[in-house]
């Protein structure tokens, strides 16, 4: 588990508040990846695109088109939020499945700020729009009379365990497989299971280039849904 721990980046052993990390670094480059791909990227727009070009239209024309069907289109207010968390974690989570890089959303401290951000932004938006009428996301009016102040806690609690789930189902699912990854990796020493070893490492890779993309959908359709329930409350 060496590969997820956090070192500072200029030597030594004690990480403070203010110290420049493994983590501070791979998210920085993650930053500069998504504006070289996004700004640069588009930087001379032309009608038959370039390749980059035609990245950054896709993923903007996804995203999009995401918030609008799930949240629906009052919620594409939110599109600019939605569009840069998930080319955040998506950049964050394709750069960690470099040689030598660190994954940075196999952090809990990383997601579960992200996570926190959207539940803050979800409610702050929904008392705010609502007011005391956002209340009404946990009364379930369809459910009989006497059921509903059972339903009504289960809904509760269900609402503030929303950031936990949220994070813990990123951060779980990358620190998982990079780990089966080292493991398979231990093997590749020795000599009658070597070749056997490097198609597994290449299986799981290929596998975890797929789980980089889906984590950071499900992470983002997941806050399109919560904006949703933000805007309309009622069941």
């Amino acid at each position: 588990m060496d590969q997820f721990v956090v070192k500072p980046l200029f030597g030594g052993d004690h990480v403070g508040l203010f110290t420049v990390t493994n983590v501070t670094f791979w998210m920085a480059l993650a930053v500069v990846a998504v504006v070289a791909m996004m700004v640069l990227g588009t930087r001379r727009r032309a009608i038959v695109p370039s390749r980059g070009q035609s990245v950054a239209e896709l993923a903007y024309g996804f995203i999009y088109k995401m918030v609008e069907d799930v949240a629906g289109k009052d919620a594409v207010k939110f599109f600019p939020y939605v569009m840069t968390l998930f080319m955040f974690i998506v950049m964050a989570n394709f750069l960690g499945l470099l040689p030598m890089s660190f994954t940075t959303t196999s952090q809990f401290a990383v997601t579960v700020v992200l996570a926190l951000m959207v539940f803050v932004t979800v409610t702050v938006v929904g008392f705010v729009k609502n007011g005391t009428a956002f209340l009404g996301l946990f009364w379930v009016t369809s459910a009989p009379l006497a059921l509903r102040p059972v339903l009504a806690i289960i809904e509760l609690i269900s609402y503030f365990v929303r950031p936990v789930s949220h994070s813990i189902r990123l951060a779980g699912n990358l620190m998982a497989g990079h780990a089966v990854v080292k493991v398979f990796a231990g093997f590749a020493a020795i000599a009658a299971v070597s070749p056997i070893s490097v198609v597994a490492i290449t299986a799981m890779l290929g596998l975890e280039t797929l789980v980089a993309f889906i984590q950071a959908y499900v992470f983002t359709i997941l806050t399109c849904v919560y904006l949703k329930d933000a805007l309309h409350p009622s069941h």
